[in-house]
């Protein structure tokens, strides 16, 4: 982890401020009344935020945007947070000094200061900026110190009581679940998450307590600078190709990880957790495994999940939740070692993990109409595809079943799951072709459209086509739509009352929603 990163007042520019992890780290800093400047192509919500708490974006990714920075004197009034406000008196104590000022004085002969001289600006950019960007190549011309996304994560976590939370798949719920906890506890912690949750309203919130919250991205190795006080492994799999050739190269990552966390809380379900991290903490869903943290009497609903936990052998007490499947239970245990390890009575841990709702685009509802529920999932992996499908199977059985007990329907027909899949590159469904085929038992139909690339180049070796073709052979009812376009307008000939639509994306898929919905909506008015 660099020791340069500047916070006492230099300002920060962004290069591709708006990606999801990117706007965290520049709304933390923007919260501080540091300087925020950045760039991006088009604008969002999250920029709309950003710009909102004062930070300058520039619409494009150009040489041109470090003029600003080059014109002295270095006004920075008016475009960005000032400069000469300091920070919060608790933040301030912890990163040794206040703001002061966004300048470099150049001093005379007598020591005094003469004039203001521009600073150029710490230019942070994501492993998503090529080394071709003609901003990049500006920044390394002028000499600007410039620092990979995840080394302003390390000194962020350097800089508080932290609490990262790495994994292939749950990170973001489980991130997002010890915050809410924390919040709720009263313990007022920094929240950095890759998504965004609707308790703090983004991605990201400032705290004024030492405790910072993080989630730890293993995708392209950054997660060996982090050297958290406590770290959280929800599983280990090969989910990048595109960075890593073998699974023991992803291990190694996370076994530098581990080494780096004071203690280190880990889910012995998964075999390498278990046996190539050896958690300090574990906790597991199956009581017979010497967990410290487990549970039994579990409830799988099709509303909520309930379950006994105990806490090494002791009961603590039951747990609600409304996230569904075994893998959100699984998510909530990790929260609950992390809230014992710092303290927290089970009961405040309880009474939080049964009001958190879960980040976006994590199984979330966005709508009903003509009795057809639309949900936007993230899953873009075979293992998050299958308990992504299993919550939703759970959901319609039982909805069915609710039916018969009310002797509404003697015997219901359940509605379907129909799952929408767009591929997420090239390189990972090259990889994972066989185990995507496999992943859709619980789906009803299957609508496939063509391969999000992510910015990676069509080698012409897969595409959705062929994908949809292997799932086809598993069994299943596969359709393939090659656009975006084409997925809607399928989408509107066929569901029909009583499914639940899924889509699952970690691409743009989910822009179709909102003219899908509205497309059944009508029918719900005319009907």
């Amino acid at each position: 982890m660099p020791s340069s990163v500047d916070f006492s007042g230099r300002p920060f520019h962004f290069i591709g401020i708006g990606g999801i992890g990117m706007s965290a780290l520049a709304y933390i800093l923007a919260k501080r009344k540091l300087p925020v400047y950045g760039s991006d192509i088009k604008s969002s919500r999250i920029t709309q935020r950003l710009q909102a708490m004062g930070a300058h974006i520039f619409w494009r990714q150009d040489a041109s945007n470090f003029e600003l920075f080059q014109t002295a004197p270095n006004d920075f009034s008016g475009v960005g947070p000032s400069p000469d406000k300091a920070v919060p008196a608790a933040v301030g104590s912890r990163i040794g000094s206040s703001v002061t000022t966004a300048r470099v004085l150049a001093v005379n002969g007598n020591g005094k200061a003469a004039k203001s001289v521009p600073e150029l600006p710490q230019v942070v950019c994501s492993t998503a900026i090529h080394p071709a960007n003609a901003e990049y190549r500006a920044a390394l011309d002028l000499g600007c110190p410039i620092f990979h996304r995840s080394d302003l994560l390390a000194a962020l976590i350097e800089d508080y009581y932290s609490i990262a939370v790495a994994g292939t798949h749950g990170k973001t719920t489980t991130s997002s679940s010890i915050g809410f906890m924390l919040m709720a506890a009263g313990l007022d912690p920094t929240i950095v998450v890759g998504g965004e949750v609707n308790a703090w309203e983004g991605n990201a919130r400032l705290g004024e307590s030492p405790y910072l919250v993080a989630e730890a991205d293993e995708s392209d190795g950054s997660l060996v600078k982090l050297t958290a006080k406590i770290g959280v492994v929800t599983n280990v799999e090969l989910d990048h190709p595109d960075h890593y050739d073998s699974l023991d190269q992803v291990i190694e990552t996370f076994q530098v990880f581990a080494k780096n966390c004071q203690t280190l809380v880990g889910c012995i379900d998964d075999p390498i957790v278990k046996d190539r991290l050896q958690p300090s903490i574990s906790y597991s869903l199956q009581p017979d495994r010497g967990a410290d943290y487990t549970v039994d009497e579990v409830e799988y609903r099709s509303d909520c999940t309930k379950a006994r936990v105990w806490e090494r052998g002791a009961l603590l007490g039951e747990m609600q939740l409304k996230l569904l499947g075994k893998h959100n239970l699984s998510n909530a245990l990790a929260a609950v070692a992390v809230g014992r390890l710092l303290g927290l009575e089970f009961a405040a841990i309880a009474s939080a993990m049964a009001g958190f709702e879960g980040a976006s685009r994590r199984f979330e509802v966005r709508g009903c109409h003509n009795n057809i529920l639309f949900v936007d999932d993230y899953a873009h992996h075979p293992s998050e595809i299958r308990v992504t499908l299993a919550a939703a199977r759970l959901r319609i059985e039982d909805s069915a079943q609710s039916l018969t007990s009310e002797e509404k329907h003697p015997n219901p027909k359940p509605g379907r799951v129909v799952a929408i899949f767009q591929p997420h590159r090239y390189s990972r469904t090259l990889s994972f072709l066989s185990e995507f085929a496999e992943s859709f038992e619980d789906a009803d139909l299957v609508v496939v459209t063509d391969i999000y690339s992510a910015g990676e180049a069509n080698l012409g070796q897969i595409n959705g086509h062929k994908v949809a073709d292997l799932i086809a052979k598993t069994g299943q009812q596969v359709v393939y739509q090659p656009s975006l376009e084409n997925a809607g307008k399928f989408l509107n000939e066929t569901l029909q009352p009583g499914d639940l639509a899924l889509f699952l994306s970690a691409g743009n898929l989910n822009q179709i929603i909102p003219e899908v919905m509205a497309f059944y909506e009508k029918a719900d008015v005319a009907g």
